[in-house]
């Protein structure tokens, strides 16, 4: 090609003297404008062609693709293929430009390679988080070091051009390296290894709501990367934490509560212990009025009546025989009120109890689970279902515990 414009130059003998540089400046424009020209196809024609497609396509997951810019890099190859290819025949004649020009399109070559699968993995981890496998396996850190890899290789070969070496050389000069290798990369390693633990034993996945009190952490787990994961904490916070922590320390997951579909209430009402007492033949009857515990009171009154009299007890005293007490029948009351409550799971543990007594009363524990887990609506209905009880309690003569207040003090100086 340079011979060629030499010769047509060299027909104008004011150009004699300087023919064979007008030839090379030629040769490399037509190199350049040739290549520009393979650029402006592969972009505006076959790139712009495959995303008109992805916009008419009914799935959305390919236009994360166009999103990426995937294609974009990849119509990057066409002018250093064009430069590669050509280049020998345009620069004939100039051994040293051609080696020049071939060394720099082939490095041009490998780093639009790495670009390229760079934003395909991306893109590809994108389009996995679409799918719902994603929440418990998730595969960032496995990308991120595949990304670590391929940057490696990259560098190597790069390197392998610059300095006219084979990349196995380079690799035998690593492998003398490995001992600072590791330590220079000891952090991404290390979460390497425990994210395939999390991932491999399912300890935790993106959406789980863990708690781990060490680091401050309450909240939603918005991403597990190589080496660090983040949470979203419920005041809106994001905490950073290392993905080693989460093999080397302790946490607590919810998920388990999420999958099983009930919310554990586990809450006491202290009664004044100076207002538990035997109910008497009014109380009974005003108990048997109402609704929830209507059955229980008859029940509970013939089966109380049949065993003191075949032992003979002596009914003039509240304290012989046994006797229903008010605590007693407020518990079986708040019991019937919770297995009628449509928020209260009827699969999962139910049970109301009495606790050892305490300088603050007597505790009656209430340990449900409610069958709806969103915090706002479990919040509402453990709050319902409190209201009511303590509010219940007066109907049972029985006192709620409390401190004493500034009011309770007034009330003695008066």
């Amino acid at each position: 090609m340079i011979s060629s414009f030499t010769t047509f130059f060299e027909k104008f003998p004011f150009l004699v003297s300087i023919a064979p540089y007008l030839a090379l400046a030629v040769a490399i424009i037509c190199l350049v404008v040739f290549a520009i020209f393979a650029n402006i196809i592969t972009k505006h024609l076959i790139v712009g062609a495959i995303r008109k497609i992805i916009i008419k396509s009914s799935s959305s997951r390919d236009d994360i693709l166009a999103k990426r810019r995937v294609f974009n890099r990849l119509s990057h190859l066409a002018p250093a293929l064009v430069i590669y290819t050509f280049g020998p025949q345009f620069l004939d004649g100039y051994p040293v430009i051609v080696s020049a020009i071939t060394t720099f399109s082939l490095i041009y070559l490998t780093v639009i390679c790495v670009l390229f699968m760079d934003s395909l993995m991306s893109a590809g981890e994108e389009i996995y988080r679409t799918y719902k496998i994603s929440k418990t396996f998730p595969i960032k850190s496995f990308i991120q070091v595949a990304k670590l890899i391929l940057y490696f290789l990259g560098f190597i070969a790069v390197l392998s051009l610059i300095m006219g070496e084979s990349p196995l050389t380079f690799f035998a000069g690593f492998g003398a390296l490995t001992a600072v290798l590791m330590l220079v990369f000891k952090d991404p390693i290390l979460g390497f290894v425990a994210g395939i633990q999390l991932s491999a034993n399912k300890m935790v996945a993106v959406g789980d709501w863990i708690e781990m009190p060490r680091y401050g952490v309450d909240g939603d787990v918005i991403e597990i990367a190589l080496t660090t994961v983040k949470i979203r904490n419920f005041d809106k916070t994001i905490t950073t934490i290392p993905t080693q922590s989460m093999i080397n320390d302790s946490f607590k997951n919810w998920r388990g509560m999420q999958e099983t579909g009930g919310r554990r209430i586990k809450r006491s009402v202290f009664i004044d212990v100076s207002s538990i007492k035997f109910c008497d033949a009014d109380m009974i009857e005003r108990f048997s009025k109402i609704h929830f515990i209507a059955d229980y009171i008859a029940k509970k009154d013939k089966e109380l009546a049949e065993f003191n009299t075949e032992a003979g007890a002596d009914t003039t005293s509240l304290v012989n025989g046994r006797r229903m007490t008010n605590v007693g029948t407020f518990r079986a009351y708040t019991e019937a009120y919770l297995r009628a409550h449509p928020k209260i799971s009827e699969d999962l543990t139910l049970l109301v109890r009495q606790l050892q007594p305490t300088e603050h009363g007597l505790p009656i524990e209430i340990y449900v689970f409610t069958n709806i887990t969103d915090w706002l609506e479990y919040e509402a209905i453990m709050a319902d279902i409190f209201d009511h009880i303590l509010a219940s309690a007066r109907e049972f003569d029985l006192s709620i515990y409390q401190n004493p207040t500034g009011s309770d003090f007034s009330k003695l100086t008066q």
